[in-house]
């Protein structure tokens, strides 16, 4: 069973893309960086039954080194992670650690990928009302507007617990579409 982790993907872009990061960084330079992976987890593992054992996703490339931010229940317990770039091609990737207290994971590829790390934001800043991007492994064709409608706690059904989640709207137009 896979699981796609488009809500909780869109709130790791919505950390990372802030105001400030997007002056410093083209689009596509930022679309190159989001990538997609791919974990397969052992059947017997503790959250198995629950977010299964194909789980599939997207990350971003964080720095030259090969790592990766995501969301940790995509990587939690993998035994085999693949991240896919720009160019599509699996590149094996190792799981570095998990942080419960914001719900992220760290991973990094050997070799690290030829892209430019994303600079990150300031997801402080985005209050309702405000537009924003959201980004999702596929350049832009995987780029949709967006806007911020609230930001409150959000409890997911695997026990996630976030304090500010961001919640959206698909208010805008695609990237490069003018709206109507």
């Amino acid at each position: 069973m896979k699981k796609r982790s488009s809500f909780l993907v869109i709130l790791a872009l919505f950390l990372l893309f802030g105001v400030s990061a997007r002056a410093e960084q083209t689009p596509e330079e930022i679309f190159k960086a989001v990538v997609k992976v791919r974990a397969i987890v052992p059947k017997d593992a503790r959250s198995a039954s629950s977010l299964g054992t194909e789980r599939e996703g997207h990350g971003v490339v964080i720095d030259s080194k090969g790592h990766i931010l995501t969301i940790g229940y995509l990587i939690n317990e993998a035994e085999t992670i693949d991240v896919f770039g720009p160019e599509d091609k699996p590149v094996k990737a190792t799981f570095v650690g998990y942080d419960y207290a914001t719900g992220f994971g760290l991973l990094k590829t050997d070799p690290p990928l030829a892209v430019e790390p994303v600079k990150l934001g300031e997801s402080s800043k985005l209050n309702a009302g405000d537009p924003a991007l959201v980004a999702g492994h596929g350049g832009a064709d995987a780029v949709q507007g967006v806007g911020v409608i609230s930001r409150k706690e959000f409890a997911g059904y695997w026990e996630y617990l976030l304090d500010d989640a961001i919640f959206t709207t698909p208010a805008y137009a695609k990237f490069g579409e003018p709206r109507s």
